[in-house]
């Protein structure tokens, strides 16, 4: 029928003809569309890929840094050295930096250097006080350590057979030998500045005092029984409110024995309403978990009602089934989303949301501190029309676009959840994000220099069965090794070691205890391979 005098001259069938014509031309159209799409997609995910595989990484950006910072400080050494050299010769070097006041929480102590003379050199007549020079230097007085004695005497009656003596004080660990100073300086050191326990180990040595590795880690796990009751109030301290931050990340794991890395997870929940004017007491609770499965927060969380900031996850969805807990949702989330698209793909969608989401984050950093009253009235003022107006734009727009489009997908995430993400207009008490929580999770990633330990050989080695130590260690990501020999693929298995030995590890204890003797023996064997 492509020629025209092929056509019937029956106009029903000429309908029909066309009818069926355009059919076939909106399913090829359709198809086309589909196809636009993924492709438009593909290069999106292409675009994400090539990003992270050739885009500054910020390991090797925190390396370079540490590189410039060394030789700063190279620099700045070389600078006073010929600047204490020209102050001995008596000739000027450069002009006298302003100083700052040393903190005035120090303590002082001072020296009086009285002159020499008891009379007048000149004239021999007597001297009286005219006023004095006072200038401070900052001294530092070197950590050392200390034997406490504790001396008990027994007194005895000199009439019957009674003996009198005082009860011993308590430790911390029962019948130890670290005072809780020890013990504090320790998991300082560990868990705060990241120093990994056999480097602790040198440095106390320096001093004469043996501490080997695996007496310090029975010491970190005693004390994380020990500060369990602390972290469970923390934990009551944090749910004990009526809004919430929370979040999560993910957790590289050495499964014991197996030598294969999961995934675990680490949650954080957190307290701070300092930004809505509150004088409470902020405070962050971690969690850790083998998996994420939704019963896990479900379980954090248990008897906790309010608002609950935190993104999309759809473990937290069974909380807000009974309504105790309403989902404040996170701008953050939804802007990170247009912000890779326009990354990726500029276009006026993602430019002109981009602008509609940062017209609400410069109302929110003017109510900043204010209290909750007061922010609300702001945002209903002002950022309720602008979200009323960016609810019709994202729904016209979408009307324009494939539902299949990532451009469709990331206004398609905002408006399923819209409630929830105006929410916050209406509650002073809410915050436009859920950057409380993402912060917190920032400072998990401070020890990554010194490698990653396996938590769950840790919480089993130390048999703590409190969630205490879930706490304490996922706290820190740095193992006792940093050294690349042992990370790599051709290193040995730990379970190999196991096997080409014949040994026989009954628990998760003696499992701990072989693999610090392991790591004890590689560890000298490189200092004395690399001198």
């Amino acid at each position: 029928m492509s020629a025209h005098a092929d056509l019937p001259d029956d106009i029903d069938t000429l309908k029909a003809i066309i009818a069926e014509r355009d059919a076939v031309v909106a399913t090829l159209r359709e198809q086309l569309s589909t196809r636009t799409a993924e492709i438009e997609h593909l290069k999106l995910t292409i675009a994400k890929l090539r990003r992270m595989q050739f885009g500054r990484k910020s390991e090797k950006l925190d390396r370079q840094i540490d590189q410039l910072e060394l030789r700063l400080e190279d620099l700045q050494a070389d600078e006073g050295q010929t600047a204490s050299r020209a102050q001995r010769q008596g000739r000027p070097f450069r002009a006298p930096v302003q100083k700052k006041p040393l903190p005035a929480h120090l303590p002082r102590e001072e020296q009086v250097h009285a002159p020499a003379e008891d009379a007048c050199p000149s004239c021999g007549g007597a001297l009286k006080p005219l006023g004095e020079d006072v200038s401070e230097q900052l001294e530092f007085v070197p950590a050392r350590f200390k034997v406490i004695r504790h001396v008990r005497p027994k007194l005895a009656c000199s009439c019957c057979d009674c003996i009198v003596q005082a009860a011993a004080p308590s430790r911390p660990i029962e019948r130890g030998l670290p005072g809780p100073g020890l013990l504090a300086h320790v998991l300082v050191g560990k868990f705060a500045d990241h120093l990994p326990l056999y480097r602790q180990s040198v440095i106390y040595a320096r001093d004469g005092v043996t501490l080997p590795r695996s007496l310090l880690a029975d010491w970190v796990g005693a004390c994380g029984d020990l500060l369990a009751p602390l972290v469970e109030a923390v934990g009551r301290h944090v749910v004990g409110t009526d809004k919430v931050h929370a979040d999560d990340t993910p957790l590289p794991v050495l499964a014991p024995g197996l030598g294969k890395t999961k995934t675990g997870r680490l949650w954080t929940y957190v307290r701070d309403d300092r930004p809505a004017d509150s004088q409470e007491a902020p405070a962050v609770w971690f969690a850790y978990t083998p998996d994420r499965k939704g019963i896990h927060p479900q379980e954090h969380l248990k008897g906790f009602a309010g608002i609950l900031q935190a993104d999309a996850y759809a473990g937290f969805g069974a909380m807000y089934e009974s309504g105790a807990v309403k989902e404040a949702a996170c701008w953050a989330h939804a802007r990170r989303k247009f912000y890779d698209l326009h990354v990726a793909r500029p276009s006026a969608v993602t430019a002109a949301a981009l602008e509609r989401i940062g017209a609400l984050y410069a109302i929110e950093t003017e109510i900043r501190g204010k209290p909750p009253d007061e922010r609300r009235q702001v945002r209903q003022a002002r950022a309720k029309p602008l979200l009323a107006d960016f609810e019709t734009w994202l729904r016209t727009t979408l009307a324009m676009l494939s539902r299949k489009s990532d451009t469709a997908e990331a206004i398609l995430y905002a408006l399923n959840r819209w409630e929830s993400f105006v929410r916050y207009a209406d509650d002073g008490r809410i915050e436009i994000d859920n950057s409380a929580a993402e912060r917190a999770l920032r400072g998990v990633a401070l020890g990554h220099h010194e490698g990653r330990c396996s938590f769950e050989t840790l919480l089993h080695a130390y048999q703590l069965r409190d969630p205490a130590l879930e706490e304490i260690a996922a706290m820190v990501h740095d193992a006792d090794l940093d050294d690349e020999q042992f990370r790599s693929p051709e290193a040995p298995g730990l379970d190999a070691i196991i096997r080409g030995l014949g040994l026989v590890i009954r628990d998760d204890h003696e499992l701990l205890r072989f693999t610090e003797r392991v790591y004890d023996g590689l560890y000298a064997w490189l200092q004395r391979t690399t001198r």
